[in-house]
């Protein structure tokens, strides 16, 4: 069985973590796998947009501890190298984290590495780090504080319990909670309204906001403005009236005129 499934769609590609008996748990060859299978979306200039999510009751129940306890050996350090994460930030494109379900650590790190999170109304959201006496490495610890605020986050890695959906979009963590059964189609239609985009222009508001987002707002706005003006003289009269006449197609084709 392949514990990471790749399916592609006009534009995009929806990844799916495939070890649902498992809950899902990231297993030494499901690492090897999902590395792999980025790598793929990555090498493909006709996947603009993935989306991540999970087969069955989870989406990601975290590292196989159960595995990794059997091991013999005394560094767990090549264990929990940041390979996942790093096969998910050389992916240019934008990626859409459609929650199904248990969410926890390891998961919950995957979860916070992509750029938008819908999640079902099943979904729970918990960092237990603490309480399985590891430290967070692959970004858990800087970038929950900065989607749901410090004292948030702090309640979520010092307790370890669970958070429901509908706390989680309270508090800013994902976008939109929908009935299971809607959520892969909602997250399909993100990702054709992003493909519908014009690519170089996506990724160019992806990487303002991202490298935005750490600089101070005084300096962030002088680097926009400068980007946007060396974008601008870039971008000539024909150049605009043929993506507005794109617009305009587009639209009267969803209306049906």
């Amino acid at each position: 069985m392949n514990t990471v499934l790749l399916e592609k769609h006009e534009g995009f590609a929806v990844v799916t973590l495939n070890r649902p008996d498992a809950m899902n748990a990231l297993s030494r060859e499901l690492r090897g796998d999902f590395v792999e299978v980025f790598a793929r979306c990555t090498a493909d200039p006709e996947i603009r947009v993935v989306i991540l999510t999970g087969n069955g009751r989870a989406f990601c129940a975290g590292f196989d501890l159960k595995e990794m306890g059997a091991t013999r050996s005394d560094n767990t350090a090549e264990e929990v190298n940041n390979a996942v994460g790093d096969a998910m930030a050389a992916f240019t494109g934008p990626i859409i984290g459609a929650v199904n379900g248990h969410c926890i650590t390891g998961g919950f790190e995957m979860a916070l590495a992509c750029d938008v999170l819908i999640a079902s109304e099943d979904a729970r959201f918990a960092d237990t780090h603490a309480r399985v006496g590891m430290l967070p490495g692959w970004g858990l610890s800087q970038r929950l504080p900065r989607l749901i605020g410090l004292s948030r986050a702090r309640e979520m890695s010092f307790t370890g319990a669970p958070i429901k959906a509908d706390k989680a979009y309270d508090w800013g963590l994902v976008n939109h909670v929908l009935p299971a059964e809607e959520l892969l189609p909602a997250a399909m239609e993100m990702a054709r309204n992003m493909c519908a985009c014009v690519p170089e222009v996506l990724a160019g508001v992806q990487s303002l906001i991202e490298e935005g987002y750490s600089k101070p707002l005084d300096e962030a706005l002088v680097w926009e403005s400068e980007r946007a003006m060396a974008w601008a003289r870039e971008a000539t009269a024909a150049m605009i009236e043929q993506r507005r006449s794109d617009v305009m197609k587009k639209g009267r084709a969803e209306k049906g005129d």
